[in-house]
């Protein structure tokens, strides 16, 4: 027999699971379909085609426009930085694309819907899109072009690390064939989102199980000692943070809602989401073949700034 308390903490956390499950699938799958037609229509060498020709400011805008409507795995996305830098594109354009990739998507957008709302997601939108177009401009004046690799990538692997910390097949494809019919599209696009969905249900899987223990078994003021108002450092600790216990989008995402529904602030929640999305752990790795160490820094620094800044916006401005 289990102690009282724990048994209530379970149970209390199986409900919260069950609660994360019924919200989370149906809008990770249709996430998962808007991904395959994003992958579809814009495969990344059109991507990379449509912003060669950009300079700063409008150029920072539609980078980082086609980085929210282009969630690709990071075997994609790094591929394209190369290929923007090889040509000549200006740094700054291509971390604008960089930045909004990871933070501003279809699975990103849907989920935070679901778990906190659209006047929340519209705020979160703004800000980090806003976000990715200043800081590609601010980082484009600081000359580190030298710090940029040379670097030329010719082959994809077949199996590769995903864009928001999981293993998928996303590279396996030779992209969107020209002559085939928007059915055809829609439906490569309805396979591909099947397939994304089981390489990434495990980590969605694991996301709402932390979630629901920290719902039901962590001790509410043990978090509040740490993230909460009255700790001045909570929103530089939640997107510093977030980095080392990164799952996945999707896994994050319900530990932020676990987190929100215990009494953390929204802002600390999200600094948490953006630091793990922007600067996790195999993220960083494939940005080091790109990267030298100092941009690599300036690259991280970057995204944990924007986690702080969103997060301490959220908490005195917004909500």
């Amino acid at each position: 027999m289990l102690p009282p308390g724990l048994s209530e903490a379970l149970l209390d956390s199986w409900d919260y699971f069950l609660h994360l499950a019924v919200i989370l699938v149906p809008l990770f799958i249709g996430a998962s379909f808007l991904v395959g037609l994003a992958q579809e229509y814009l495969p990344p060498e059109k991507v990379e085609r449509k912003l060669r020709g950009h300079d700063e400011g409008t150029g920072n805008v539609a980078a980082a426009g086609l980085g929210a409507v282009t969630p690709f795995c990071s075997c994609s996305t790094v591929p394209v930085l190369a290929g923007l830098l090889q040509a000549g594109a200006p740094l700054g354009l291509a971390f604008s694309f960089l930045l909004a990739s990871p933070l501003v998507n279809e699975i990103a957008v849907l989920l935070l819907i679901g778990l906190f709302g659209i006047e929340v997601t519209v705020y979160y939108v703004v800000l980090t899109f806003s976000a990715a177009v200043v800081g590609g401009i601010v980082i484009g004046r600081l000359g580190l072009t030298d710090h940029v690799k040379d670097v030329r990538i010719v082959e994809e692997t077949e199996t590769t690390v995903a864009a928001d910390g999981g293993t998928a097949d996303c590279c396996a494809s030779s992209g969107a064939a020209t002559n085939r019919s928007h059915s055809q599209h829609i439906e490569t696009a309805a396979r591909e989102a099947w397939s994304f969905f089981v390489d990434t249900l495990p980590y969605l899987i694991l996301g709402m199980t932390i979630g629901a223990l920290i719902h039901g078994a962590v001790p509410v003021d043990v978090l509040h000692t740490v993230l909460g108002s009255e700790n001045p450092l909570a929103v530089p600790l939640a997107a510093v943070a977030g980095a080392p216990v990164y799952i996945s989008l999707s896994g994050m995402l319900p530990i932020a809602a676990s987190l929100s529904e215990q009494g953390i602030a929204i802002g600390t929640v999200l600094a948490f989401v953006i630091g793990g999305a922007g600067v996790s752990i195999p993220n960083l790795i494939l940005l080091n073949k790109l990267f030298k160490r100092r941009l690599l820094v300036v690259y991280a620094g970057t995204v944990v700034t924007i986690g702080i800044v969103v997060g301490v916006v959220f908490n005195t401005l917004v909500i």
